[in-house]
């Protein structure tokens, strides 16, 4: 089965976060919202957070598990995700451009509850009711990499309630030494064969089983940036608020697994309705995962391949026909969308150095030639890090990262670019193009049981790959809740 939230080599626990939402190419910008105050938001979380407990007591009363398997769980969580952008140069600036001015406070606030049971011999069900609000920084454009993983283009200040997460999992084993499962959001506890078979299907998010990483796959956790999340060139089915509905069947065979799976794409761009011809448009994707060991320390090496099927615009097709109408205005990939694929791959490593001590690398990239349509506006992609836990110095709840990511566009890309054209994210109205290049470091402290604080800082060098803008300095703080 596919082993969600199992701690890893460093005794932390991978969490599930939500894959943040998207915005259409050409989107207006909305009027800015009066935020909440600091204090309704602390009222407001112990609102949210009574009303999932109570959700627990049901679970809890009909639960006959053994001592080693768990029959049904009732998991939550509650994270708040504060930032702020002094300002910074810029020589000009577009319709899609990050702010240059100082920008105070953005936020998200967040919680879920994790419901799960035990329904027939190897079958599990699972639901994720989910709320969020959000303030973002400059309508969620202007950068490649966003700076917080839990944004949401169509969150605002009032409480958004939805249903994350719905799809059952059911397990075939095939006998071989048994794997330990322990308890976390969407797993139950218990035992699985090293070699069985596994299916998953419902509503999910995508990266919930493909490209996982124990060291950079959580913003509720771990680096809060988009391009740390998971492949930054990995344009992955998801709904506006990065959930999709589909199935992936995933073979484990001892330290191997082989998984394969498709989604369903939304309508249209960046839209949250799903377009359910799953043979028509989809995104397919394969990984191949392998654990190994390095002078007696864990690692995994995961390679995936994706091909995305959409009615897409391409940036050749919008600049020729730009071209053919006299350069009226400007390149519109809006103008030319059709029935097309778009194909990638991405290399993601983890590796314990030390006890409680690791390093990730990823590597991305996808054709470039079409429109990004449902992530973010990144073709090419290289991260990695380091992330330490706290024991090392007596603090065995606290956890300190630190990252580096580059990413960049293709040729076709930045030409569409330097004509003035909008995508999902960016558009400064010219572009003296270089790459992006973003650090980020963050400290969590272990408050209480299940409760962290963290601090946040990330420099990002030419946001939106225009090196006439920036640099640009973000810094943040998260409070992070289970129970």
């Amino acid at each position: 089965m596919k082993n969600y939230e199992i701690e890893n080599t460093m005794n932390f626990k991978q969490r599930i976060a939500p894959a943040p939402v998207r915005a259409k190419s050409g989107e207006r910008k909305a009027s800015p919202i009066r935020s909440r105050t600091p204090m309704s938001l602390l009222r407001w979380i112990g609102r949210v957070s009574g009303s999932l407990a109570m959700l627990s007591i049901p679970a809890i009363c009909s639960a006959q598990a053994a001592e080693t398997e768990e029959m049904t769980q009732a998991k939550f969580q509650t994270t708040y995700i504060w930032q702020r952008k002094p300002s910074f140069p810029a020589a000009y600036s577009g319709a899609n451009s990050l702010a240059p001015e100082l920008e105070k406070r953005s936020y998200t606030l967040s919680a879920t509850a994790f419901l799960g049971t035990r329904t027939w011999q190897g079958g599990e069900l699972y639901f994720n009711p989910e709320v969020i609000m959000s303030q973002s920084l400059s309508n969620l454009t202007g950068l490649g990499g966003l700076t917080n993983g839990e944004n949401q283009k169509g969150g605002g200040p009032n409480p958004t309630f939805y249903a994350a997460r719905l799809f059952v999992r059911h397990t075939w084993g095939f006998g071989g030494d048994k794997d330990r499962i322990e308890s976390a959001p969407n797993q139950l506890a218990g035992e699985a064969d090293k070699r069985r078979l596994v299916l998953t299907a419902g509503k999910l998010s995508l990266i919930d089983i493909f490209d996982n990483n124990s060291f950079s796959h959580d913003p509720r956790t771990q680096f809060l940036n988009w391009s740390l999340m998971t492949h930054g060139a990995f344009d992955y089915a998801a709904d506006q608020r990065g959930y999709s509905v589909g199935a992936a069947l995933e073979y484990y065979h001892d330290d191997w697994i082989f998984r394969a799976g498709r989604f369903e794409q939304p309508i249209q761009s960046n839209g949250l309705p799903l377009d359910s011809r799953i043979f028509t448009h989809h995104g397919d994707q394969v990984e191949i995962e392998h654990a190994h060991e390095i002078s007696g320390q864990p690692g995994k090496l995961r390679l995936l391949a994706f091909r995305n099927m959409a009615r897409m615009g391409s940036f050749q097709d919008a600049l020729d026909f730009w071209n053919a109408h006299g350069r009226v205005g400007v390149p519109d990939v809006g103008n030319v969308r059709k029935d097309q694929s778009k194909v990638g791959f991405g290399v993601n490593i983890e590796q314990s150095i030390a006890h409680g001590t690791g390093i990730f690398v990823r590597a991305s990239r996808n054709d470039g030639g079409e429109e990004t349509y449902a992530f973010t506006e990144i073709e090419r992609s290289l991260s990695g890090g380091i992330l330490a836990k706290g024991s090392s110095w007596s603090r065995p709840d606290d956890a300190i990262g630190i990252a580096y990511a580059q990413n960049s566009l293709s040729p076709v890309h930045r030409q569409y670019l330097a004509n003035g054209g909008l995508g999902f994210f960016i558009g400064d109205g010219n572009i003296n193009y270089r790459p992006e290049a973003i650090i980020e470091l963050f400290y969590n402290l272990g408050l209480a049981k299940n409760t962290w604080a963290s601090l946040d800082y990330q420099h990002i060098d030419n946001p939106a790959y225009n090196a006439d803008r920036g640099p640009v300095r973000f810094i943040g703080a998260r409070i992070h809740l289970e129970y």
